[in-house]
């Protein structure tokens, strides 16, 4: 049994028991969550799909962490002018477990 599910923006396809990465969500670690934009659910082939959400169709998740992603390197040139930029930036995230997809 999975689901797509919006959360913080982005969807992600979600499955009891795993965890998952998102933009950073407000609450505190071990917090309990419920997102009930939920787009699709597929329960052994009976897929239903939501117009635009499933109705009565809700994902309960607890937060395990809050922490910021790899840096990434952002560099700016422009040829035969001097001109160097050089920035990094890191993104912070929150790491959240599916703990039930109840329909």
């Amino acid at each position: 049994m999975y689901a797509i599910v919006e959360i913080a923006g982005q969807q992600f396809k979600v499955e009891k028991g795993r965890e998952i990465f998102t933009h950073r969500l407000e609450g505190d670690v071990d917090a309990a969550l419920v997102f009930d934009k939920v787009l699709l659910v597929d329960n052994g082939g009976d897929v239903q799909i939501g117009l635009p959400s499933v109705g009565g169709a809700s994902i309960n998740a607890t937060i395990v962490e809050h922490l910021r992603g790899e840096k990434v390197i952002v560099f700016k040139k422009k040829r035969r002018k001097g001109y160097r930029v050089k920035n990094g930036h890191r993104q912070y995230l929150t790491r959240i477990r599916i703990d039930d997809i109840l329909i």
